[in-house]
C-alpha cells in the first residue's frame, strides 16, 4: 500500500461504498505488519454494526468445473435483478512470490466492468481449505460497503472445504457430468456439507449426461441423513453459456434463506461461525507472536540443522521451543 489512511478515513470510505478505500481496507486486513493488523482490527470493530445484512454464498468445485465462468454469469443475473454483488475470488498462491497467480478479474471481464459488482482476488498464502486467511474480514468490509450478496470462490483443489462452510450461509458445490466417478464428491465428504449441488456445463452434448448425473446425485443424497438445519440438499443443472438454470439456483438460495431464518438456524449458525473465527484468530496471533519471539528464533536457528539431518527429533525441539517461550514470558 502506498498510503495508510486514518481509521476514520477508512471507515467513512468503506461505509460510503468507496471502491478504492474498500480495496485498500482489504489490503490492510491482509497485511502481516503489526501496525496494519492493529488498524485493520480496529476498522473491523468500527464497521461491525453495519454488517450481517448480506447473503453469504460459498462456491466450490474441482478445477475445470467452471467456477469463474459460473460466478460471472450468476453474478450478472443478480446485478440485473437489482442486487449489488461482491466476489471474493481466492487464487492459488505462487510459492515463490506468495501472490495470486490466476487473476480472476481477467476471467470475469464483463462482471468486473459492472459498477454494481466488486471483484477482489486474494492469494491463499499457506491457508488450507481453499480460502484466504483474511476472507472473513474482507467479507465484513464488503457487507459494510452495502453489498447485498457476497460470493466466495474457493480454489477447489481437494483440500478440506470446512473453512468455506464455516463462514457462509449457503454452500454451493459445482460438479461435472461424465468426468469419471459420478459420486466422487461423496467420497471426499464435500457432499455432506453442500446446501446445493449444481451439475454445471449442462448444455449441448453434455445435457443428457448432466441429467443422468443429476439423478445419480439425487439418489445418493437420499441416503444421507438431514443435517441440523433440516434442509434436503437439492441437485440442479445449469449452464453459464445458455444461462439455463441460473435463476432456479437463486430461487433455491432465497428459499433456503427464508426457511433458515424462520427456524432460527440462520442466526445460530452465524453465531457459531463467529466463535470459529475467534478460535482461528487466537491460533493465528499466538503463532505469529511465538514465531517472532527473539529467544524462540535464536533456539530454532541453532537447532534447525540438527532436525534436518536427523540428529534431533522435531517433537523434542518443538517442546524446547515452547518451554523457552513460556519461561521467558513468565519472567517478564
Amino acid at each position: 500500500m502506498r498510503k495508510r489512511f486514518t481509521l476514520q478515513e477508512y471507515k467513512e470510505g468503506v461505509l460510503s461504498g468507496d471502491r478504492t478505500k474498500l480495496s485498500q481496507a482489504i489490503t490492510l486486513a491482509e497485511s502481516l505488519l503489526e501496525t496494519d493488523l492493529k488498524l485493520a482490527s480496529d476498522l473491523v470493530q468500527e464497521i461491525l454494526p453495519c454488517t450481517g445484512k448480506s447473503i453469504r454464498i460459498g462456491i466450490t468445485g474441482v478445477p475445470g468445473v467452471g467456477k469463474s465462468t459460473f460466478i460471472e454469469a450468476f453474478g450478472q443475473l443478480l446485478v440485473d435483478s437489482g442486487k449489488s454483488v461482491a466476489v471474493l475470488a481466492v487464487d492459488p498462491s505462487s510459492q515463490k512470490s506468495k501472490g495470486s497467480i490466476l487473476g480472476d478479474k481477467t476471467r470475469m471481464e464483463k462482471l468486473a466492468g459492472d459498477k454494481r459488482a466488486f471483484i477482489r482476488p486474494s492469494p491463499t498464502g499457506t491457508t488450507l481449505g481453499g480460502v484466504s486467511s483474511k476472507t472473513r474480514e474482507a467479507m465484513l468490509l464488503c457487507e459494510a460497503a452495502g453489498f447485498d450478496v457476497i460470493l466466495i470462490e474457493t480454489v477447489g483443489v481437494g483440500q478440506s472445504e470446512t473453512a468455506v462452510k464455516s463462514m457462509v450461509d449457503f454452500f454451493l458445490l459445482l460438479m461435472l457430468a461424465g468426468a469419471g466417478d459420478e459420486l466422487q464428491g461423496i467420497k471426499k465428504g464435500i457432499m455432506e456439507m453442500a446446501d446445493g449441488v449444481v451439475i454445471h456445463k449442462a448444455d449441448g452434448e453434455n445435457l443428457s449426461s448432466a441429467k443422468k448425473a443429476k439423478s445419480s446425485y439425487e439418489n445418493a443424497l437420499h441416503l444421507f441423513p438431514l443435517g441440523e438445519n433440516n434442509w434436503s440438499t437439492p441437485v440442479m443443472t445449469a449452464s453459464s453459456q445458455t444461462k439455463e438454470g441460473l435463476s432456479d439456483i437463486w430461487e433455491t438460495i432465497q428459499k433456503y434463506a427464508d426457511q433458515m431464518q424462520l427456524s432460527g438456524f440462520w442466526e445460530s449458525n452465524r453465531a457459531s461461525q463467529r466463535l470459529n473465527w475467534l478460535d482461528e484468530n487466537l491460533q493465528f496471533l499466538l503463532g505469529k507472536f511465538f514465531m517472532e519471539h527473539e529467544q524462540v528464533q535464536e533456539l530454532l536457528l541453532q537447532n534447525r540443522a540438527r532436525v534436518e539431518n536427523g540428529e534431533l527429533s522435531p517433537l523434542s525441539l518443538a517442546r524446547d521451543l515452547i518451554t523457552t517461550f513460556f519461561q521467558f514470558n513468565e519472567k517478564r
